[in-house]
């Protein structure tokens, strides 16, 4: 499949479909648009799917963990080994998004697309491209081939989402220094200081966030990424995960799959997938504003609401996977209320 010509390749948004879920809304027994942007998605879905009888279930969450050559110890708190452990513990259901989604009912699909070193456990799906990207403080992050491989990847995931039944898809990663390269991305793509787009990641002290910031402008001075190719930002100041999941985002909007959007690094991926073919917003769903100060720049950026505003920055999906049961609840009161003409009402 061209990635550069999917335009031509997704269907527009289904209007009846559109039509008939907003007049559901209009009858429910309720004061109209009290539900807010829970109303707006239950509508986008239908959409999408080009069904008024919206379905929520089965739903999975693809976390794609990798690592990245930027990871230096002085603006990373966190050891490069801890990709590894967190991802490992995924595999087995352990994990901060493991025990989230148990409640959730979603099923964690996690995938090594590039950790710096490679995992034996069995739960563990493999498409390990390199050990962590290069240093985009020296050079790109990876090349334009390979970011096009992981965009593909990503898809092809989505497709067997899809064939399998899956009705609803949530994005999360896992990766040590991925904060900054989100960081570096955004500024590339925004046209922002990176000093507005740059945050503490995982806890880093005020020095090691001014450190973090330069380190973000070396890499734009040093690689100079294209902002009119999203491509080129990708490959240059990015990293695995973003790749693959920008492929996650891109794949919901060909087979007609919602996917939902976690954090910042999610966000990105997002907008990544935006520029490269526009019409792939159709089938993004925003979760929650990330505590990363380009959370909120890049979901205005596409136009997307957010449903949650908790200051949560934790990744692996675990604020995609928080909306979950919020969608439901409002699913509930869409298929299940009464109306107005149920309770004689005009």
């Amino acid at each position: 499949m061209d990635i550069l010509n999917l335009n031509a390749q997704i269907a527009p948004p289904d209007e009846a479909a559109r039509s008939a879920a907003q007049d559901r809304w209009r009858h429910v027994a309720k004061p109209v648009g009290s539900l807010g942007a829970l109303e707006d998605d239950i509508t986008r879905i239908a959409a999408l799917t080009g069904d008024a009888k919206v379905r929520l279930t089965p739903r999975s969450v693809l976390v794609m963990c990798a690592d990245n050559g930027v990871a230096a110890p002085d603006i990373a708190i966190t050891p490069v080994r801890i990709t590894r452990v967190v991802a490992e513990m995924m595999a087995t259901g352990r994990s901060n998004v493991c025990r989230m989604a148990r409640l959730a009912g979603a099923r964690v699909f996690p995938f090594d697309v590039g950790m710096a070193s490679r995992s034996g456990e069995p739960g563990l799906y493999d498409f390990h491209v390199a050990d962590g990207t290069a240093d985009i403080t020296r050079g790109p992050a990876m090349t334009r081939g390979t970011a096009i491989s992981l965009i593909e990847f990503g898809m092809a995931q989505v497709r067997l989402q899809r064939d399998m039944g899956t009705r609803l898809i949530a994005t999360g990663e896992m990766g040590v220094g991925n904060t900054t390269t989100s960081s570096a991305m955004t500024a590339a793509l925004l046209g922002a200081d990176p000093a507005l787009v740059t945050g503490r990641g995982s806890g880093l002290s005020d020095e090691s966030l001014q450190k973090k910031i330069s380190v973000v402008r070396r890499a734009l001075d040093v690689n100079k990424p294209d902002p009119k190719d999203p491509l080129d930002v990708l490959s240059k100041v990015g990293g695995f995960d973003i790749a693959a999941m920008c492929g996650v985002f891109l794949g919901g909007a060909v087979y007609r799959v919602p996917v939902l959007l976690d954090g910042v690094i999610s966000a990105v991926a997002a907008l990544t997938a935006v520029r490269l073919c526009p019409a792939a917003s159709c089938a993004m769903i925003a979760t929650h504003i990330s505590a990363e100060p380009a959370g909120k720049m890049l979901l205005d950026e596409m136009g997307l609401s957010p449903l949650i505003c908790a200051g949560m920055r934790l990744g692996e999906g675990t604020g995609a996977v928080a909306a979950m049961p919020m969608l439901d609840m409002a699913l509930e009161i869409y298929d299940h209320m009464l109306t107005f003409s149920d309770i004689g009402m005009e």
